[in-house]
């Protein structure tokens, strides 16, 4: 089944040319089912590449979904212009009174500033608070991971000694739990950030609970106990090159950056990475729609 999008939106030739099945709103007029209402709030600087990540990832299920871009107010992205913004994104103001299925918030590259001192903390408080009444799963990515554990729950981040960046492998906790059908006993998922959220925190407030961890970065995947919270450390979403964009950007903004982990064969940044995760990010997010999203909403969203 088909994920429904604008007729326009940039993402649409590049998935349409890789034979993911989407569906323009023309199209999707004629159809008479409940597509699931699915928001994107899209915190990342480069907008249309997290979209048609995220995009990808949310089209390999049997679901039809109905996407919102949703971007801040209070913060002017500078790498996206204001005519892809006015098309295609809405704020919070335009949909605070209405319901969806699911949100998921993206990372965003501010890890190394206190959440208070992120110009658009505020409004980000005022969304994730929103999503407790009016949205029935959320999942929150990278940065956005820190940003919910500390806003819902309390948990602090802490400062790596570096940047952790790579394709890391992880363990599953609890290997029957929904959100892991499908999965190997070890899978992998690429991580790009400074902090991390507080282990010895996240274990001591029991309404978490940890399901999946990296020997090297750590946990990886908290939830609720409802299931209506995730909260993922990583970047499953993450396309085959976009570590190596990262790397040379900061190498030409002369941070001091390591060579991404078990990304390069050989550990030769001019070789061509391989992409070892695709599948278990697939899983993923079709897991958490159809086991957390799908299967478990309201059919009337108002009952959220």
């Amino acid at each position: 089944m088909p994920i429904k999008i604008p007729n326009d939106l940039p993402a649409r030739p590049i998935l349409e040319n890789e034979h993911i099945f989407v569906m323009t709103e023309t199209r999707a007029l004629t159809q008479d089912i409940r597509p699931l209402r699915i928001g994107i709030v899209n915190l990342m600087p480069t907008k249309i590449a997290t979209e048609t990540q995220l995009l990808r990832c949310l089209a390999n299920t049997p679901l039809q979904i109905e996407v919102d871009l949703i971007h801040t107010q209070s913060y002017t992205a500078k790498n996206t212009s204001e005519e892809h913004l006015s098309a295609f994104y809405r704020t919070f103001e335009d949909i605070k009174s209405e319901n969806y299925d699911g949100i998921i918030i993206t990372g965003a590259p501010v890890e190394n500033m206190p959440f208070e001192a992120v110009e658009y903390w505020p409004e980000l408080c005022q969304i994730m608070e929103w999503t407790q009444t009016h949205v029935h799963s959320t999942m929150h990515i990278c940065w956005a991971s820190q940003a919910g554990l500390y806003y819902h729950y309390g948990v602090p981040k802490q400062q790596l000694p570096g940047k952790l960046s790579g394709i890391y492998s992880h363990q599953l906790l609890n290997p029957k739990a929904r959100l892991f059908r499908g999965f190997d006993e070890e899978y992998y998922a690429p991580h790009s950030r400074h902090t991390q959220s507080d282990p010895e925190a996240i274990a001591n407030v029991p309404q978490l609970r940890v399901l999946a961890i990296s020997p090297q970065a750590g946990i990886h995947i908290v939830s609720d106990q409802e299931s209506r919270q995730f909260f993922i450390s990583g970047h499953s979403e993450y396309d085959l090159y976009t570590l190596r964009d990262e790397y040379q950007r900061d190498l030409a903004n002369g941070l001091p950056v390591q060579i991404p982990l078990n990304y390069f064969p050989q550990n030769d940044p001019n070789q061509k990475p391989v992409n070892h995760w695709r599948a278990h990010a697939n899983l993923l997010f079709t897991n958490w729609l159809n086991y957390y999203v799908y299967q478990t909403t309201p059919y009337d969203l108002e009952q959220i």
